[in-house]
C-alpha cells in the first residue's frame, strides 16, 4: 500500500515558480510517478511522470520547458517544477503512483494506482 500526499501549491502571478512535491510511505521509489491536474469544469490531464529510476521522463506538450518532474527515492518524494507559469496553469494537481510497468498508456490516469488528495495551484494574471 502507498499513501500518497501532495505540497507547495498555493497562488502566484502568471510568470512565477512553484514546486509541488508528492512525499508518499510505502515503496513508491519502485513506481513509476506522474502528476494529473484538474481544473474545474475540465477533464483531468496528464501532466508529467518519471520512471522508478528517473531515467525516463515523459511530459504533456503543454507543460514542456516550462516544468522539471524529479525524483529523490531516499527521502521518498517526487517533485514538480513548475516555472513560467500561465493563468491555464491554473487547477488541482495530483500525484498518483503507477505500480505496472513503463509503457505508452504512462500518460492515461487509468493505469495508476495510487492518488493523493490534490493541491492546489492558482495562476493570477
Amino acid at each position: 500500500q502507498v499513501h500518497v500526499v501532495e505540497s507547495g501549491g498555493g497562488l502566484v502571478q502568471a510568470g512565477g515558480s512553484l514546486r509541488l512535491s508528492c512525499a508518499a510511505s510505502g515503496r513508491i521509489s519502485s513506481y513509476a510517478t506522474g502528476w494529473f491536474r484538474q481544473a474545474p469544469g475540465k477533464e483531468r490531464e496528464f501532466v508529467a511522470a518519471i520512471s522508478w529510476s528517473g531515467a525516463t521522463i515523459s511530459y504533456a506538450d503543454s507543460v514542456k520547458g516550462r516544468f522539471t518532474i524529479s525524483r529523490d527515492n531516499a527521502k521518498n518524494t517526487v517533485y514538480l517544477q513548475m516555472n513560467s507559469l500561465k493563468t491555464e496553469d491554473t487547477a488541482v494537481y495530483y500525484c498518483a503512483a503507477d505500480v505496472g510497468n513503463w509503457g505508452p498508456t504512462i500518460q492515461l490516469g487509468a493505469e495508476y494506482d495510487y492518488w493523493g488528495q490534490g493541491t492546489q495551484v492558482t495562476v493570477s494574471s
